[in-house]
């Protein structure tokens, strides 16, 4: 069920057709599958074929996570991180992103030091910022990757290396980086 969702949301093989998709991935997820369940809450926050409802994906999202969907516990960071439909609470951003960082999500882990980086609701702490940077970036994160070329060209947290900053920012380009990964898919 939910593989016909994502061809409807995808248009594989058919015409993209959203409202079908969320018919499917609404079945997928009554029927227990986390990641339709996070679909869902995607489709809610980008009013993708219906209306923008940041609630709704919300609420999606939190089912999901509960059922242990690492994406959705990132969404839930970068909701409350980003003030989504909700107030900005870095304290209940961290908490999930800590959760997704937890279960392998690489987004999390940039998402992390990117708090740590600008001090959303904690200290600012560059060298904190790399740790997490270089453990996202080991988990394939462009965007981690990126981040640490600016940290080393920059200095923040590290000293000054251009020729690691421009490591870091080939390892980046090469990955396909997407600066804006910190953001919900």
């Amino acid at each position: 069920m939910m593989y016909l969702g994502v061809m409807y949301a995808a248009g594989q093989g058919t015409i993209r057709n959203y409202r079908q998709a969320l018919a499917w991935f609404s079945r997928a997820a009554d029927a227990g599958d986390s990641q339709a369940m996070c679909n869902v809450g995607s489709l809610y926050y980008q009013g993708a074929g219906i209306s923008k409802n940041y609630d709704e994906a919300r609420k999606w999202f939190r089912r999901a996570a509960v059922a242990g969907n690492a994406q959705a516990m990132f969404n839930l960071g970068v909701l409350y991180r980003d003030g989504s439909g909700v107030p900005v609470d870095y304290e209940e951003a961290l908490k999930w992103l800590r959760q997704a960082a937890e279960n392998g999500n690489a987004g999390a882990m940039n998402g992390i030091g990117v708090i740590y980086q600008n001090g959303q609701g904690v200290h600012a702490d560059y060298a904190e910022a790399m740790r997490w940077f270089l453990r996202a970036a080991n988990a394939g994160s462009g965007s981690a990757m990126y981040n640490l070329g600016v940290s080393y060209k920059e200095g923040r947290g590290v000293s000054a290396n251009p020729e690691e900053a421009a490591k870091w920012f080939a390892k980046a380009s090469t990955a396909g980086a997407d600066h804006d990964a910190t953001k919900i898919p």
